[in-house]
């Protein structure tokens, strides 16, 4: 069986992490897959070494000053496309937009579903959904809002998480006790989200709560943000709202992969107030490395971390976790996040893969 994966991206973003870590779990059983995707910004590599039984092919996509937004996902799906030949491979399998637009007959993983106003994209996101010929979502709840929404039956496959590596980063080991010791010097004690600043991931809301904790010795980092879209707009009033707080918080932008899980792992609590997501892979490694979540009452965060979260909807109930979390400190919680995080794995994720790709032949 030859898999091709397609993804719009190789910089680090929750969809693009599940496509690079999904096609290794393939790989390691034999199979032959190949990750396609686009090198925005003259990248000719993903954001982490990969396995390299795993081939990849980078097609090229420079940036162009001043492109909007529309323009731009109508250029990502014609070079994709005009890249890629789908006849030499069993399965296609888009992870994404964009790249289900580019593949022509594929399946689709459904990772959240999003609301655009901006034609293209609008456009863009139903024929993704409506054109393929199969599809897997990563929760129960994104497959019932697909159903709903457009009558499509989905297969759930849950993401896997690397939960060994995060759990590794908490450890008390020389090596893993100076990664997180490195952090907390740059930063001091730390409030961590991952995702970057932007609507959907409630930025705006954890800023609010934040300031609410009143506390001068703990910091908001926020790490993460590639994205394809434009919210300079919405960072704009997001760094006018901190000065009117009279907050500070750190925004380190992309990290390094090897550098991720210790920052991670030397937070006091991990904050994701998102308004929409499909499984919440970030919160997850959080987990795994033993640091409490403060996570949005969502049905899909009820799902996939049962008791094993703290859900708080609002700056004020947000800022109230957060200082529960930080001072609970229970071994039986955290041995519940850890536990919780190691029953998602990529092996399990790739077995349940290849059921579904055989069911379709």
């Amino acid at each position: 069986m030859r898999i091709a994966l397609l993804s719009y991206s190789t910089k680090p973003r929750g969809g693009v992490v599940h496509t690079v870590s999904l096609a290794e779990a393939l790989a390691a059983t034999g199979i032959d897959v190949t990750v396609w995707s686009l090198g925005r910004g003259g990248d000719t590599h993903f954001f982490r070494q990969v396995d390299p039984r795993v081939r990849l092919s980078v097609v090229p996509f420079p940036d162009v000053p001043g492109e909007e937004v529309g323009a731009r996902i109508l250029r990502s799906i014609t070079v994709l496309r005009d890249a890629f030949d789908g006849s030499q491979y069993d399965v296609v399998h888009a992870q994404d937009c964009i790249s289900a637009n580019a593949a022509g007959r594929c399946i689709r993983t459904v990772h959240h579903l999003d609301h655009f106003t901006t034609p293209e994209l609008v456009a863009c996101h139903e024929r993704a959904i409506v054109d393929p010929v199969a599809h897997i979502c990563v929760s129960e709840s994104v497959a019932t809002d697909l159903l709903d929404g457009w009558g499509l039956k989905a297969t759930v496959i849950p993401n896997g998480v690397n939960a060994a590596r995060f759990a590794a980063a908490a450890a008390d080991t020389p090596t893993a006790t100076a990664a997180r010791a490195r952090w907390r010097e740059q930063l001091g004690r730390y409030v961590l989200t991952v995702g970057g600043i932007e609507p959907r991931k409630g930025s705006l809301d954890l800023l609010e709560a934040y300031a609410r904790i009143g506390d001068p010795g703990l910091r908001l980092v926020i790490a993460g943000g590639e994205t394809l879209f434009d919210y300079r707009p919405y960072r704009a009033a997001w760094d006018s709202r901190a000065a009117e707080l009279g907050v500070c918080p750190i925004v380190l932008g992309p990290v390094e992969d090897d550098l991720l899980p210790g920052l991670v792992a030397g937070a006091e609590v991990f904050a994701f107030p998102s308004v929409k997501e499909g499984f919440g892979l970030a919160p997850m490694e959080a987990l795994a490395a033993g640091v409490p979540i403060v996570v949005s009452d969502l049905p899909v965060f009820h799902e996939i971390f049962r008791a094993a979260a703290t859900y708080a909807t609002g700056p004020v109930a947000v800022a109230t976790a957060l200082r529960a979390a930080m001072t609970e400190r229970s071994s039986v919680r955290r041995e519940l996040g850890r536990t919780v995080a190691a029953s998602y794995t990529w092996e399990a994720a790739a077995a349940a893969h290849l059921d579904f790709y055989s069911s379709l032949n």
